[in-house]
């Protein structure tokens, strides 16, 4: 061949080498994107699978708990109650998974306390929640429908006499409410003695109790309107006899002693504690009336409490 022969032939050789390259190269990226997107599919699938198994979404961490605007206190039995609703109530996904495990295993909350138990609950969460809890009456024992009486008692052998007669029915105390006109002195009065009231249960009872404690004592009826809910019509039923209350000293108690009164938040406390500081010992609460956290509304409620 003529030298420029061979230079024609090498040059589409090169070219020819180079297109089949380019080719190969260009194939091979192409094969690899359906591997890649069915390795991710069986991946992902295989990541939901524990979620869908405790009935939990893919798109919330495990750990996640509802922030305060989320959460909804509504009456709710753990029996029953899906991952919706317990997400709804503020517990966290560690506990609504124990909630399923146990109710898979064969568990039932047959009580309160029941609920109580769940591994991971904490006391201000189960105190929360607590008020409304329901146990469905067909989570009972089944033994409750029944009663044995007569021979089937297993007292007839020694008393068949006994055995005959029908058992009475247990009376608690207090089992019956106030009439109209009745009162009971709220000074004095114990969260049974509340529970004759119309109106007021096991509930209210115990809220009208741990309010007055924290108060330190009632020194007005209308502060029971300060309780989320309390029914205003039951009032008609209590008296005040007594109105000494547990003072607090403003000159003397430490900052994180004087927010825990229902009367005083932290801005409140710490502005007490500044003045103290900066112009020595309170005579007078009106003394506070300049500062913005003390409106004539919240120095007159707290009067009844504090001493110099």
């Amino acid at each position: 061949m003529h030298k420029s022969d061979r230079r024609v032939i090498l040059t589409l050789l090169v070219l020819a080498a180079v297109a089949i390259a380019v080719i190969m190269l260009t194939g091979g990226k192409k094969q690899k994107t359906p591997i890649s997107s069915k390795e991710t599919a069986i991946s992902a699938s295989k990541e939901s699978a524990p979620a869908a198994s405790t009935g939990l979404t893919d798109d919330t961490p495990e750990e996640r708990v509802a922030s305060q605007e989320d959460i909804v206190l509504f009456p709710f039995d753990p029996n029953t109650a899906d991952s919706l609703q317990l997400q709804r109530l503020g517990l966290p996904h560690s506990i609504i998974h124990n909630i399923y495990k146990y109710r898979t295993a064969g568990g039932v909350f047959t009580k309160k306390e029941d609920f109580a138990r769940l591994y991971g609950l904490t006391v201000k969460q189960y105190r929360e929640l607590e008020p409304y809890i329901r146990i469905s009456p067909d989570y009972l024992p089944a033994a409750t429908l029944f009663q044995r009486k007569g021979k089937d008692n297993p007292q007839y052998a020694k008393h068949p006499e006994a055995a005959e007669q029908p058992e009475k029915p247990e009376t608690p105390a207090y089992s019956h409410k106030l009439s109209p006109g009745e009162t009971l002195d709220l000074s004095t009065a114990d969260t049974t003695a509340l529970m004759r009231i119309p109106g007021i249960g096991a509930y209210f009872a115990r809220r009208i109790a741990d309010y007055g404690r924290r108060l330190g004592g009632y020194v007005s009826l209308s502060q029971l309107d300060e309780i989320d809910g309390f029914p205003a019509e039951a009032k008609q039923y209590m008296t005040l006899s007594r109105t000494e209350v547990t003072k607090l000293n403003v000159n003397t108690l430490s900052l994180n002693e004087l927010k825990r009164h229902p009367y005083l938040n932290y801005y409140q406390a710490r502005a007490i504690v500044d003045y103290r500081r900066q112009h020595g010992p309170i005579g007078n609460l009106h003394d506070l009336h300049l500062l913005p956290d003390f409106p004539e509304e919240a120095i007159s409620r707290l009067l009844p409490y504090v001493e110099y």
